[in-house]
C-alpha cells in the first residue's frame, strides 16, 4: 500500500512531533486537535521547532518550508477522510481511544490504515471497535518523536501481512529504525524500562539513597543519559502512574504494582515537567 498522506490526531507532545517527523520526510501531513485554536498552535509549535534546526544548520530552509507547506491543521475528524494512515495519538484511556477507532473507521476510507501510538494498551481492542481489524495496528514513537530513532511495529492478531508491511515502510521512510513487536502490554521497551523506574522510586521511598544520588549513578554507572528520576518527569508521572497499572493489570507482576510515592505524588498533581514540578522543580 501506497501512503501519502497522514493523519495525526491528539495536539499533545507526541502528536505534534510525529507531526513533524511525518513532514519532513515528504508526507502530506493533516494534524487534528478537537479546537482549532489548538490545532494552529501546534503548527506554529512545529514552525519554531524547524527554525530551530535551520539555526543550527541541520536542515535547509528550503526544506523547512518545504515541510510546512504539507501540513495542514484541522479541527474537524471528518477532515481525515482523504488519508491514507491515521495515527491517534490522544490521552492513555482505552474508552477513549476506542471510541476514537469507531468514528475513524466511520471516517476514513476502506484503503486506509488506522494505527494507534500506545505505549502499553491492548492494540486489538481498538482493531476490534472498527470493521476493518486487518488494517489497524500499532506504530508507536517514542518522544521526542522527530529525534528518537527507534519505532515499535505492533501486530496484533487480526493484522494484515500487508497492513504490518505498509507500517513498516512508513517507518523506515520516516528515517526510522521500526521493530515488529507482538501485541502484549508494554511492547518491548516499556515492559524492561519501567519495573526499572519503578524500583528506582522505591529506593528513594526506603531512602536508599537521595534522588540526585540515584540519577547520578545510573547516569554515572551504567551509561545512561539520564537519571531514572529525570526520565520519569520528562515522561510524566500521571503518564508513567498509567503505564505501571497497564502493566499490572496484565502480568500481575510485583515489579510493575506503582510504588506507592509515585501514587501519591500523582494524586498532588506533581507531573513532572508539563506541570512544572515532579520529582525536581523546573519552575526556576
Amino acid at each position: 500500500m501506497s501512503i501519502k498522506r497522514v493523519g495525526i490526531v491528539g495536539s499533545g507532545i507526541m502528536g505534534s512531533g510525529i507531526a513533524e517527523t511525518a513532514a519532513v520526510r515528504g508526507f502530506e501531513v493533516v494534524l487534528r486537535s478537537r479546537a482549532q485554536g489548538t490545532a494552529d498552535a501546534m503548527v506554529a509549535g512545529m514552525a519554531k521547532s524547524l527554525a530551530k534546526q535551520v539555526d543550527k544548520g541541520k536542515i535547509p530552509a528550503e526544506e523547512r518550508d518545504a515541510a510546512m507547506a504539507r501540513v495542514s491543521a484541522v479541527s474537524d475528524l471528518s477532515e481525515l477522510a482523504g488519508c491514507d494512515l491515521v495515527i491517534e495519538s490522544v490521552v492513555e484511556d482505552l474508552a477513549v481511544k476506542k471510541h476514537l477507532f469507531t468514528e475513524l473507521d466511520r471516517i476514513c476510507g476502506e484503503h486506509a490504515i488506522l494505527a494507534t501510538n500506545t505505549s502499553t494498551l491492548p492494540v486489538v481492542d481498538m482493531a476490534m471497535e472498527t470493521g476493518r481489524p486487518d488494517k489497524v495496528c500499532g506504530i508507536h514513537f517514542f518522544n521526542p518523536a522527530p529525534v528518537m530513532a527507534l519505532v515499535e511495529i505492533v501486530r496484533p492478531i487480526t493484522a494484515a501481512d500487508a497492513t504490518i508491511g505498509a507500517a513498516l515502510a512508513f517507518a523506515e521512510a520516516c528515517g526510522k529504525s521500526p521493530v515488529e513487536v507482538k501485541d502484549q502490554a508494554g511492547f518491548i521497551v516499556n515492559a524492561l524500562l519501567f519495573p526499572y523506574l519503578n524500583n528506582a522510586v522505591r529506593l528513594l521511598e526506603q531512602q536508599v539513597a537521595s534522588m540526585e544520588g540515584i540519577d547520578t549513578a545510573m547516569k554515572g554507572g551504567c551509561g545512561f543519559p539520564m537519571g531514572p528520576f529525570a526520565l520519569l518527569d520528562l515522561v510524566g508521572l500521571d503518564t508513567s502512574l498509567a503505564i505501571l497499572d497497564a502493566l499490572y493489570d496484565e502480568y500481575r507482576d510485583p515489579n510493575y504494582a506503582a510504588v506507592p510515592l509515585l501514587r501519591r505524588m500523582v494524586s498532588a498533581e506533581l507531573f513532572g515537567r508539563k506541570s512544572g514540578r515532579g520529582f525536581y522543580d523546573y519552575r526556576k
